[in-house]
């Protein structure tokens, strides 16, 4: 025969009796009393019984027959209340929590300030207290302040970083792609893409880091970020399959760039050489540099600045196409970093040509390739082809970013 003990055989399941017996019910597994809700954590009935006998029978043995069963049902009434109480209370501190994430990743997604938080929170007070007054309490529990904001973004990013760094560990095969650029503080910010697969096929693509460099931007220093990103998501070497740039000197040295720093690493641990890609979306960038067309933009630039660069010019303009109910308000500046600012700033020109024609005129500007039908052809031709190249290049990126 079995030497161990059973449950049953030591009565520790409770008996419904004890609740008449000795007020007490049954909670999560334990023992609760009804009258002084002490809990007795093992089920058997001598614990029980001590307890009732030392603590309530001299006050509670009085009570019997339907007497005493209403007792003990107002007493699980009230312990019932008590309970959902707690639960409540952590369901509403659960739910103020959400939201105070909720509000920071929206902070965060839009670029504005930490400290915008508090006047958020102030807003939903007001439209608390006009719409449902009862609640605005419930609103004051959330926590919105500035050194809240930033340790709630903290939190998302090292969560965002845990979870890319355990789906980086089950690629079976992975590439990269590098960018660096210069912010509007002349910061260089060196953005590295991933995008890999696993075992089941199933494809990620995430930013993996955004690394900044002080100092120099050589070859060296990129591919020392790129080894700190590449160590901090644990990722191994031998699984990089592809990587792409956009073809800078310090991208694709042969001796000193990136790619071949890369494949240096590789050789010392005897992998293959990555496949080294040129961005697609850069050598277009490249291509419509050589699509100037200077007889036709020296023109376009020059009317958008005579209109844009003064401040009474431009609120001339401005009145004089609200005056002409024109389809548009104004021109646009051309951006010669942003090349595809281009295309729109022809569009829009072309489609106020009468009304920019008619304005230099009252400006006594002349511009007599305005009026000029050759150089309209070429201004229409152009417009037409950088229209054409922007579409493309948004179909281009759609079509990268689903194959990379």
């Amino acid at each position: 025969m079995s030497r161990k003990r059973k449950i049953d055989s030591e009565c520790r399941i409770f008996n419904e009796q004890w609740t008449y017996d000795y007020f007490f019910t049954q909670y999560k597994e334990r023992a609760v009393c009804l009258i002084c809700q002490n809990i007795v954590s093992v089920f058997k009935e001598y614990n029980l019984r001590r307890h009732y006998e030392t603590q309530h029978k001299d006050k509670y043995d009085c009570l019997v027959g339907d007497v005493r069963k209403n007792k003990i049902l107002k007493l699980k009434t009230t312990l019932t209340t008590q309970q959902n109480v707690f639960v409540k209370q952590k369901q509403l501190n659960i739910s103020s929590l959400r939201a105070s994430f909720q509000v920071a990743k929206l902070i965060e997604c839009t670029g504005r300030p930490f400290v915008e938080g508090e006047f958020v929170k102030e807003c939903l007070l007001s439209v608390a207290k006009e719409m449902c007054p009862e609640k605005a309490d419930l609103f004051s529990t959330v926590s919105l302040s500035g050194s809240t904001i930033t340790r709630r973004i903290e939190e998302m990013g090292d969560n965002l970083h845990q979870h890319l760094q355990n789906s980086s560990k089950k690629l079976s095969y992975f590439s990269l792609a590098l960018d660096e650029s210069n912010n509007v503080r002349d910061s260089a910010q060196l953005l590295i893409f991933i995008r890999g697969m696993n075992d089941n096929f199933e494809v990620i693509e995430e930013l993996a880091a955004l690394q900044s460099i002080k100092g120099t931007t050589t070859g060296e220093d990129i591919y020392k970020k790129v080894c700190q990103t590449m160590n901090g998501l644990e990722l191994d070497w031998a699984k990089l399959a592809s990587v792409t740039t956009d073809g800078a000197p310090s991208m694709v040295g042969s001796k000193k760039g990136v790619l071949a720093r890369i494949n240096q690493e590789m050789d010392r641990h005897n992998h293959s050489h990555p496949i080294a890609i040129h961005c697609l979306i850069h050598q277009q960038a490249l291509c419509s540099k050589s699509l100037k067309w200077d007889s036709v933009m020296k023109i376009v630039v020059s009317c958008v600045n005579f209109i844009r660069a003064h401040a009474l010019n431009h609120r001339q303009f401005q009145e004089f196409l609200s005056e002409l109910n024109a389809s548009y308000e104004d021109v646009l500046y051309h951006t010669e970093v942003r090349w595809l600012s281009r295309g729109r700033v022809l569009k829009r020109l072309y489609d106020l040509l009468p009304q920019i024609t008619a304005f230099m005129l009252s400006k006594n500007k002349e511009v007599p390739e305005l009026n000029d039908a050759e150089w309209k052809w070429r201004l229409a031709f152009l417009t037409d082809v950088t229209e054409i190249r922007n579409s493309f290049n948004v179909q281009l990126q759609v079509v990268i970013c689903s194959t990379m």
